[in-house]
């Protein structure tokens, strides 16, 4: 599951694309992208515990919006953050739902490093699209 942060596209914020062979592997990469920027080695946190995260919209985009959005609150309310995303989408009648099961653990400054607090993600630019068979996404995190 590719993603990469992009330089020079937001000078206060962090930028990544995230991509995936389907929509599905494109949002795990998000969520890794993201949990990335706010923890330097996702191999330190271990899978110690389970969260089942549900989102739903009628857009693709407000729902990797949601999605994304979900996992920095929990960062933020519960302290969890997570090194593995497993997450199954469905399309009923104009209504995207997602279920995602999060493996990670509460965060321990001995053992995590942290590097940036994200605060939220922005709609500046933000995009998800599905180029060549593969799908893609430019998020940009306001940290």
């Amino acid at each position: 599951m590719p993603y990469k942060f992009v330089d020079n596209l937001s000078v206060a914020d962090v930028a990544f694309v995230a991509e995936g062979k389907t929509i599905e592997e494109m949002f795990e990469s998000a969520a890794l992208a993201t949990t990335n920027i706010m923890v330097k080695d996702l191999s330190k946190i271990e899978p110690k515990k389970r969260r089942k995260m549900t989102v739903s919209d009628k857009s693709i985009e407000k729902l990797l919006f949601n999605f994304l959005q979900e996992i920095i609150y929990l960062k933020d309310a519960e302290l969890m953050v997570f090194s593995k995303y497993t997450v199954k989408i469905k399309d009923r009648t104009g209504m995207y739902s997602l279920v995602c099961i999060a493996y990670g653990e509460k965060i321990d400054v001995e053992k995590h490093e942290l590097v940036v607090d994200v605060k939220a993600i922005t709609y500046h630019l933000f995009e998800v699209k599905n180029e060549g068979g593969k799908w893609k996404s430019r998020v940009i995190l306001d940290i």
